[in-house]
């Protein structure tokens, strides 16, 4: 079992960055793939960035955040992060990160634990 709780969100005007983390509980953390996802009002849940347990395998970002968005992940911390940059009101949704044992997964199905997640709302 694993527990995942969000932070960092918040309120920025358009072009700032923010940070958010998800730190998971457990000792196994590095043996999971983790991921971030978000929903904005009236829409589907879709896939911003996962990062593998697995050495050697590069993380993958959605097209839309490609260049602005950068995961990352500190396993003596159990915490995996994401870093938002050149924000944009489009970006405005609920963040959640997520786990799972499979190698690398980018859609919500694959993914076998969530956090509540973090608000993020971008001003124009």
């Amino acid at each position: 079992q694993v527990q995942l709780v969000e932070s960092g969100g918040g309120l920025v005007q358009a072009g700032g960055s923010l940070r958010l983390s998800c730190a998971a509980s457990g000792r196994t953390f590095s043996t999971y793939a983790m991921g971030w996802f978000r929903q904005a009002p009236g829409k589907e849940r879709e896939f911003v960035a996962a990062i593998s347990w697995k050495l050697g395998v590069n993380p993958v970002h959605a097209y839309s955040v490609k260049g602005r968005f950068t995961i990352s992940r500190d396993n003596h911390k159990n915490t995996v992060y994401l870093q938002m940059n050149s924000l944009k009101p489009e970006d405005t949704a609920i963040y959640y990160c997520a786990a799972t044992p499979r190698i690398l997964p980018v859609t919500t199905g694959n993914y076998d634990y969530w956090g509540q997640g973090t608000q993020v709302t971008v001003s124009s």
